[in-house]
């Protein structure tokens, strides 16, 4: 659910932004502030990047984020009407994010545009905060650094930059710090040789504070992914997902966790973990190796079938999509690792034109080196897609598989 500066200063809880709320600011004579900015107008969709707009985007994001409101009118920065801005279609959305992008270094992405009420019509542009800040502004041979001072967007100084730059690689080291531990809890005791453990997991970049996930919420995370899962992976390889007990979930430290539910004789080779953190992180660990062949043959445990690796992929994927949503998170970070403390080196397989397993191609490796990457997980449907085939490609290339299996995201021209 959504919480912005406007629920703040009108003292409610998190939820959609509605044409009452606008209306109950303006009553109130609501001021600006460092996160809440009245705008009269929507600004020229031609020459766009041009405008103040981007810096008015830019000042939000190294202010830590906030709300452009465009169809209110203020005096001395309190609200004092709403006024009507017009018609904002898509392609106009399109040219808001666009100039977020193109008219800011580096850019501000995640832009949020909500159209509220019909008569009059405003337009909420939600600006996310930003551990990439400073944000400059380019202006011929000149840049710089805009910031929020209550209700003025000023130019910072040469010490504000220094300070906001080493600010961005703070954060980006305990962000660093953050998914370790997160990786290595979720790795922790899964390497006892016997066979490969996939480990998975997902961290938002910049965690919305919020209350605790309920119980329910974090069961309807898991159904929704369960679900979007097989639209990212077909059936023809083991998902995680299906091997836990997605109903009765468990609680956890500031998490749910899905049980494995793979402990018969002849299921433990599929065993897996799934936890659901109250900050939207997302942890899986499966089983990898020593996958059953047939009714009465397994793999060595070194051995990996390129599709279980997919399949992890598609089931982390769907799940930080879904988490994202009910924990307001955008950014993610991601890593995937496989633990194997054997003597053997790891063997990642692929199938041939027939559909048997082959390793002509296989390197063997003596480690595999965890491979990470940023998402946006409130990007479009499509686009989102190519990212978990973009993932899970880095993910088997490591091994010497060049083509992605299971996975087939829509044509980059919108045709299936």
């Amino acid at each position: 659910m959504t919480f912005t500066a406007l629920h703040r200063v009108l003292g409610l809880p998190p939820g959609p932004l509605t044409d009452a709320m606008l209306d109950e600011a303006v009553g109130a004579g609501a001021a600006e502030t460092n996160d809440l900015d009245w705008k009269s107008e929507l600004p020229p969709m031609k020459g766009l990047p041009q405008t103040d707009f981007p810096k008015d985007v830019a000042a939000m994001a190294n202010s830590g984020g906030g709300v452009i409101v465009f169809g209110v009118r203020e005096a001395q920065k309190f609200a004092t009407e709403r006024v009507d801005v017009g018609e904002l279609d898509e392609a106009y959305e399109r040219s808001l994010r666009s100039a977020a992008i193109t008219g800011i270094s580096p850019p501000v992405f995640g832009l949020n545009v909500h159209r509220i009420g019909t008569d009059p019509r405003a337009v909420v542009v939600e600006v996310p905060a930003s551990i990439d800040g400073p944000h400059l502004i380019y202006r011929n041979d000149y840049f710089g650094a805009p910031i929020r001072n209550d209700s003025d967007t000023v130019w910072m100084k040469e010490r504000q930059i220094e300070a906001m730059y080493r600010a961005r690689f703070d954060e980006r080291r305990h962000a660093t710090e953050t998914l370790d531990a997160l990786y290595s809890e979720a790795a922790g005791g899964r390497n006892s040789g016997e066979r490969a453990w996939l480990i998975a997991v997902a961290h938002p970049r910049i965690p919305r504070f919020r209350e605790r996930l309920t119980r329910e919420e974090a069961r309807a995370v898991l159904a929704e992914a369960e679900g979007l899962t097989l639209t990212y992976a077909d059936r023809n390889g083991v998902h995680p997902m299906e091997n836990v007990d997605r109903t009765n979930l468990r609680p956890g430290l500031r998490r749910w966790v899905a049980v494995n539910t793979a402990t018969g004789e002849r299921s433990t080779w599929k065993e897996a973990w799934i936890s659901i953190h109250h900050d939207g992180s997302v942890t899986v660990a499966t089983a990898a190796g020593a996958h059953r062949m047939s009714m009465d043959g397994y793999r060595e445990g070194w051995q990996i079938e390129s599709s279980a690796v997919e399949c992890a992929i598609a089931d982390l994927m769907a799940l930080v999509r879904k988490a994202a949503k009910a924990t307001d998170n955008d950014e993610y970070d991601l890593r995937l690792g496989i633990e194997w403390t054997g003597e053997q080196q790891l063997t990642i397989l692929t199938e041939d034109a027939s559909g048997r397993t082959y390793n002509g191609v296989s390197i063997p490796l003596h480690r595999y080196t965890p491979v990470e990457t940023t998402v946006n997980a409130a990007e479009p449907e499509a686009d989102f897609h190519w990212h978990v085939h973009d993932f899970a490609q880095d993910c088997v290339n490591q091994g010497g598989i060049s083509n992605v299996l299971r996975i087939r995201p829509p044509a980059h021209d919108g045709s299936a």
